[in-house]
């Protein structure tokens, strides 16, 4: 049978050797080790034991971001006062626990429950960040004279201002693209900022919070009832979940907060593991980042983020059992939506253009980041898709290397009600009467952008391996580069020629492909094998050869009591003989 055209194989780009002398010099570590360093920008054993015993070298001073003084200044008056203060967050994964980790620390610092209140958005009623109507609110309905955004309020000039027109003092602590101007506040804490000092400007919200929360420790040490290990926890979620690098000060962040939560989970992140069928003892990057991060995101994405929230403030194990049981219901019916109203997309996309923008009135606002994330990722184009509502719409915005999507927005900024993001994920809001304009521009703009370029996406591979190479000695090797993620991705390798001893396809639409690999040349008389599982690579099944090159990452399989080293195939081709 002649492969479908559906399927897109990758340009597979194996990184250099590395330099010889760089094996002398680190021979304390494995060669493979020494080659995944390399890849890594790390070239010295001094660097090399840096990053494999997570050290972060540059000092770490909260009061280095700039305003972070005058933050503190703002929150001990507040303190002092009795004032309401209320923490400002958002519906995803890092505003969640943003939102939690600042509203405990301020709780921790002596403040009353009644006075220290988070406030979360409603992603359909109030779309993403700051808003005039709920700012109001805040002040006539709850008396606030104090709101501390999380993860949000970078670009929201026009509310700060409203808020100050109304005598509510605002302070922002935020991690995205900054705008034009800052917004007005009494404080704004980014490490972006051009006048910061702070050396890690790639913190995710949650870690800024947990920033703030350091500092409020530093300057009110006679009433901190918290220590900064108590919050880790939030920052490890957090941070993977929100894919930011983990590199710097992050990679330790998340490392220590590992450790915290391998060693005493919240009740509510512990019976969330045991929903989430989370296999083994150990809570890995891994495992925030596809069992517990989407769970915690479905909340806000189909209805209140307050029931994330209230999972990880949650105290005891009915309370967690509880919460968790309805984020991995909601966490069902989100992967239902979303397949279904990417199919729907796919009907909207146009074959020849530089970028898909995909409006409709059936699109929800919780699910379209994930639906254009889909889209960017089969077609590798930047990808929008737009929840069209009555008088406004709200899209989401995921993109590919060679795009920058929030710089695109921001050329047709005049067009839009608001809008942020990051380089490759953006969200915005548009009145209807605006939408043709935006297609148009935006169409424009990637066509210049894009146009001539080989688009096509690569898979960076960090060396070759013979399956007859991997072993559990390996694995235990491997595991001095974690924590893994963004900017630290998991050791990549691709084997050749590799043999195909059975496969089927499995899932409940057959869209995986399960395999048993083994390499051709045995060792001692005998041919080692290994189970594979190639995630949307279903079709395979109906023409895979019997021979293969695959390109792929290393994982642990648990089953029935045993465990297995297993490969997670990226990539896979006929065998290039």
């Amino acid at each position: 049978m002649d492969k479908p055209t559906t399927i897109r194989t990758k340009k597979w780009q194996v990184a250099p050797v590395a330099p010889p002398n760089l094996f002398s010099e680190l021979s304390k570590y494995s060669p493979t080790v020494v080659q995944l360093l390399y890849n890594r920008g790390i070239n010295t054993l001094a660097d090399a034991d840096n990053f494999i015993q997570g050290i972060y070298v540059p000092s770490a001073n909260p009061f280095q971001l700039a305003d972070m003084d005058k933050a503190v200044e703002r929150i001990t008056q507040a303190i002092d006062n009795d004032e309401v203060i209320v923490v400002y967050g958002d519906f995803d994964a890092d505003g969640v626990t943003s939102t939690v980790l600042l509203i405990q620390a301020l709780r921790g610092l002596g403040v009353d429950r009644r006075n220290a209140r988070p406030y979360i958005p409603n992603r359909v009623d109030e779309g993403y960040g700051l808003n005039i109507e709920a700012l109001s609110k805040l002040k006539e309905e709850q008396n606030a004279s104090l709101v501390i955004s999380v993860d949000c309020g970078i670009r929201s000039v026009a509310e700060v201002e409203h808020a100050n027109a109304i005598g509510l003092d605002m302070i922002i602590t935020d991690h995205h693209s900054l705008g034009p101007e800052l917004p007005p506040a009494t404080a704004v804490i980014n490490p972006k900022r051009p006048n910061s000092d702070y050396p890690e400007t790639m913190l995710a919200g949650v870690g800024i919070a947990f920033k703030l929360a350091q500092a409020l420790r530093k300057a009110l040490p006679e009433r901190a009832n918290f220590t900064d290990e108590s919050l880790l926890d939030l920052v490890a979620i957090g941070t993977v979940a929100d894919l930011a690098p983990l590199l710097g000060e992050n990679r330790k962040l998340v490392n220590d907060g590992l450790k915290v939560l391998n060693s005493s989970k919240r009740p509510g992140i512990e019976a969330l593991t045991k929903v989430a069928r989370i296999k083994g003892t150990r809570i890995t990057t891994e495992t925030i980042g596809f069992g517990i991060g989407p769970r915690i995101n479905a909340a806000g994405r189909l209805e209140s983020a307050y029931t994330a929230a209230r999972l990880l403030n949650a105290n005891n194990q009915i309370d967690g059992n509880r919460f968790a049981h309805e984020l991995n219901e909601l966490n069902q019916k989100r992967q239902q939506i979303t397949s279904d109203l990417s199919a729907k997309a796919e009907t909207l996309v146009e074959e020849d253009a530089p970028i898909i923008i995909a409006a409709d009135e059936s699109f929800l606002s919780g699910v379209v980041g994930l639906v254009a994330s889909r889209l960017a990722d089969k077609h590798y184009r930047p990808a929008i898709v737009i929840e069209k509502g009555d008088v406004e719409s709200r899209g989401s915005c995921r993109s590919i290397a060679e795009f920058h999507i929030t710089d695109a927005l921001d050329e047709v900024a005049d067009i839009l009600v608001r809008h942020g993001g990051h380089a490759q994920a953006a969200g915005f809001t548009i009145c209807n009467e605006h939408l043709p304009q935006f297609i148009e521009r935006m169409t424009a703009i990637a066509h210049e952008k894009l146009d001539g370029l080989d688009l096509f996406p690569t898979i960076a591979v960090d060396a070759e391996l013979d399956l007859n190479d991997i072993d559990q000695a390996l694995f235990n090797h491997l595991k001095a580069l974690e924590p893994t993620g963004v900017g630290n991705p998991p050791p990549i390798f691709v084997s050749r020629n590799v043999e195909v001893i059975h496969h089927r396809a499995v899932g409940q639409d057959k869209s995986h492909l399960q395999m048993r690999l083994t390499s051709p040349e045995a060792i001692g008389g005998t041919h080692k094998s290994f189970p594979a599982i190639a995630f949307r690579m279903g079709e395979w099944a109906y023409f895979l050869p019997q021979y293969i090159d695959i390109v792929y990452t290393l994982s642990e399989n648990h089953w029935n009591g045993r465990t297995e080293i297993q490969l997670m195939v990226q990539d896979l081709k006929p065998a290039q003989v």
